[in-house]
């Protein structure tokens, strides 16, 4: 956190082993690798602050991104938000197979694949596609919830707005 690059880098309050240890542990990588380069932000209130923690893993899809609650008077961690998109862009061919053939014609007519999430723990191989029409807003829209190693669909739902 010391290293921060982002332009007011991270409050002094934050920069405790306390903290980081409870931050190291509420985070995943796909690959259970380190990345190779953190991005960390962070602000404070009176009495709570917010910190984001992101990175992009070689050959990902996307960059995963932790924002974090933390209160420093007491080193309380709550986790707010995983967008995690740090999994092998590789794997998009294959995610997109199991969720069209999991899934009606009529469900992704007009629909393409334009981004896609895992969810934690990795090992278990599930994660969140986005389809969208790339039209206007409100237009339509599905995210396919798939299984990759079991090769099957999980869930499907219109996206919230």
């Amino acid at each position: 956190m010391k290293a921060s690059r982002r332009p007011g880098g991270v409050p002094q309050a934050l920069q405790t082993v306390a903290i980081a240890e409870q931050l190291a542990t509420a985070m995943w990588t796909f690959d259970g690798a380190p990345w190779p380069t953190l991005t960390v932000s962070a602000s404070c209130g009176a009495e709570e602050c917010t910190i984001d923690l992101s990175g992009t893993p070689d050959g990902a899809a996307g960059e995963d991104l932790y924002t974090f609650s933390v209160t420093p008077a007491d080193g309380t961690v709550e986790l707010l938000v995983a967008d995690l998109h740090g999994y092998p862009a590789a794997l998009d061919g294959a995610l997109d197979g199991i969720a069209r053939a999991g899934v009606t014609t009529e469900q992704l007519s007009g629909l393409a694949l334009v981004g896609g999430r895992w969810l934690p723990p990795p090992r278990d191989g599930q994660f969140v596609l986005s389809y969208r029409s790339g039209g206007e807003e409100g237009s339509p829209a599905l995210d396919v919830t798939v299984d990759l190693q079991g090769s099957r669909v999980l869930d499907t739902a219109k996206p919230a707005t």
